[in-house]
């Protein structure tokens, strides 16, 4: 007896976003260990080989959800930046809100995306992962330039922060605390962190 999904339509109009929307669900749900080509084009109604088209095999797959997961924290990030008072306190403290919270609404994409990143040939994974890091690196740069923050190594005063509001992420999302604190944690650590690494006077 044939397999059903051979009677499915080989195209799809919009086939590797479909994939990835899926892939996103089942990964959220179920874990990374769960993602099945053969189950997602079962799920969009596509013949079990159209994924073939744009994912010749899971790792494919795994990699493309990487990269549009990068693409998408930038994007989250820079409407943060864009939607904020221009004084560089209230620029950083919208950057690091956006990505704490995109960090707790995406946790099983974040872990795959960091995971993802350090594998060896994920060339196209680790140019997407540059701009949201890069954007952060820049704003660190500004604070420095404004006074705000002392001189010294951008990357190193920046990870500071960063370890800090990926610390509060994990704790949330290994549900150690209450994800109604994140906002008000977020907060509290960039203020500490202005406070520690203002320049000496």
């Amino acid at each position: 007896m044939p397999d059903a999904t051979d009677e499915r339509p080989y195209h799809h109009g919009k086939l590797r976003t479909a994939l990835l929307d899926a892939a996103e669900r089942r990964l959220r749900e179920h874990g990374a260990d769960q993602l099945s080509l053969r189950d997602l084009a079962r799920e969009i109604g596509v013949s079990h080989a159209a994924p073939r088209r744009h994912f010749p095999d899971r790792q494919a797959l795994l990699d493309g959800l990487a990269e549009a997961g990068f693409t998408r924290l930038d994007t989250t990030l820079r409407t943060a930046l864009a939607g904020t008072d221009e004084d560089f306190p209230s620029q950083l403290l919208a950057t690091m809100t956006a990505y704490a919270r995109f960090a707790t609404d995406n946790a099983a994409l974040l872990e795959l995306m960091y995971t993802s990143k350090h594998r060896p040939g994920a060339t196209q994974i680790i140019k997407a992962a540059e701009a949201p890091f890069e954007l952060m690196r820049d704003l660190i740069v500004q604070g420095q330039a404004q006074g705000a923050l002392q001189t010294g190594d951008p990357e190193r005063i920046g990870i500071v922060l960063f370890a800090t509001v990926q610390g509060i992420a994990t704790i949330i999302n290994g549900d150690i605390v209450n994800p109604d604190l994140l906002d008000g944690l977020v907060e509290t650590a960039v203020e500490q962190f202005l406070r520690g690494a203002r320049p000496l006077a």
